[in-house]
């Protein structure tokens, strides 16, 4: 397949929300339990580093990301979100999406990403490690799933080689 990666924009987003709920349901991507409106997605994300991966006009995965803190003094640190359509997973469209946006927010002035996976996220968490981010920590027993289950969120980062190395 022949892979396009594109900023993502507004009109991107009803194929982009299909991509969301996709991981929704898995109940080890997020614990969001129903997608957000454009406006409030748009809200909570970062205006730059924006990114859909396209099989034509096929979205098949999109990630973007988010500011860690209001604080000035982190400005530079920024959480990803990744999300693949359930059957593009594991042809490598993550790798390439993961490493684009690591590309852009260096281009942005970003130093660190920081990713927090649920533990039972086998495949994200391989993703970022793939992609040359560690892990930092386990925040235990951080969330209950579905009102019942405690999880555990992962803490993945990667500090950037060029960007604040100072």
């Amino acid at each position: 397949m022949d892979f396009k990666i594109t900023e993502m924009l507004k009109e991107d987003w009803k194929q982009v929300e299909a991509v969301y709920l996709e991981g929704i349901k898995t109940r080890i991507a997020t614990f969001q339990t129903e997608t957000p409106t454009w406006v409030e997605w748009n809200k909570n994300h970062m205006s730059s580093c924006r990114l859909v991966v396209k099989y034509g006009n096929h979205i098949l995965g999109w990630c973007a990301l988010s500011p860690m803190s209001s604080r000035c003094v982190y400005r530079g640190v920024a959480e990803i979100s990744i999300y693949i359509s359930e059957k593009y997973r594991g042809h490598g469209i993550g790798t390439l999406l993961l490493n684009e946006l690591i590309a852009e927010s260096e281009k942005c002035g970003i130093w660190t990403l920081q990713s927090n996976v649920i533990k039972e996220n086998v495949q994200s968490r391989k993703l970022h490690e793939k992609c040359g981010f560690r892990e930092v920590g386990i925040r235990e027993k951080v969330a209950k799933m579905d009102n019942t289950k405690w999880m555990d969120v992962v803490i993945l980062e990667r500090r950037s080689k060029i960007i604040g190395v100072d």
